[in-house]
């Protein structure tokens, strides 16, 4: 799957939590919110220079929010987990860590509980 496709992808299913993602699909669209996020903090330190204000990236944040839940949620079921996971693991501070190693983790090549192989 390609960058542009994967950020398609994601927003077409962003309220999507069954199925499966692949590796790509949801490390390109991960890179790409941060690119977006990182250019919107420019933009703001550029246009109120001298105050924190944040607000382009907080409306960035609640925007991708769902479609990134989605996406990793799906991401842990390539991998034979359940979604819930992502949001148990992010209250504790070493759940992060383990979280990024299921997400890379490569994923099941035969059907699951959460439908075929992605392709």
């Amino acid at each position: 799957m390609s960058f542009g496709q994967s950020i398609s992808t994601c927003f077409r299913n962003y309220v999507t939590f069954s199925g499966r993602a692949s590796r790509a699909e949801f490390w390109w669209f991960t890179l790409f919110v941060l690119i977006v996020a990182a250019a919107l903090n420019v933009v703001e330190r550029l246009i109120w220079q001298h105050q924190q204000v944040g607000v382009l990236v907080l409306v960035w944040t609640l925007v991708t929010l769902l479609p990134h839940l989605a996406v990793g949620s799906r991401r842990l079921h390539d991998c034979g987990r359940t979604g819930w996971l992502q949001l148990l693991l992010v209250i504790v501070c070493i759940g992060t860590v383990i979280l990024i190693v299921f997400w890379a983790q490569r994923g099941s090549d035969v059907d699951n509980a959460y439908g075929p192989p992605v392709t």
